[in-house]
């Protein structure tokens, strides 16, 4: 089993937006997996609203609501982002002040 310098940051809060952590030596296993997928979906999103961010803000008809929603939506992808890089720092031994 992990010691507790090895666990993994998940890519999802738990109860009160709190962070959750996976303990195994299994890395194939279905909740690392499952954790691997949620982070490039993650990613892939963070693109993808990252292209849409930079449309919106060349539209001169985008009104109020437009920006802030989207940046309703760019704060719930950084935070993403950020706990992805966290977790990916944490596996590769690199230690970080950030807090979520």
């Amino acid at each position: 089993m992990t010691t507790q310098n090895e666990l993994r940051l998940l890519p999802w809060s738990g109860p009160e937006g709190k962070p959750c952590y996976l303990s195994t030596d299994d890395k194939g296993g279905y909740m690392s997996r499952l954790a691997d997928n949620i982070e490039a979906e993650q990613l892939e999103t963070a693109a993808m609203l990252l292209e849409h961010a930079s449309n919106t803000l060349d539209d001169q008809g985008a009104d109020r609501e437009d920006l802030r929603r989207l940046t309703g939506e760019l704060i719930g992808a950084l935070r993403d982002v950020l706990r992805v890089a966290t977790s990916r720092g944490h596996l590769l031994g690199v230690s970080t002040p950030h807090r979520f």
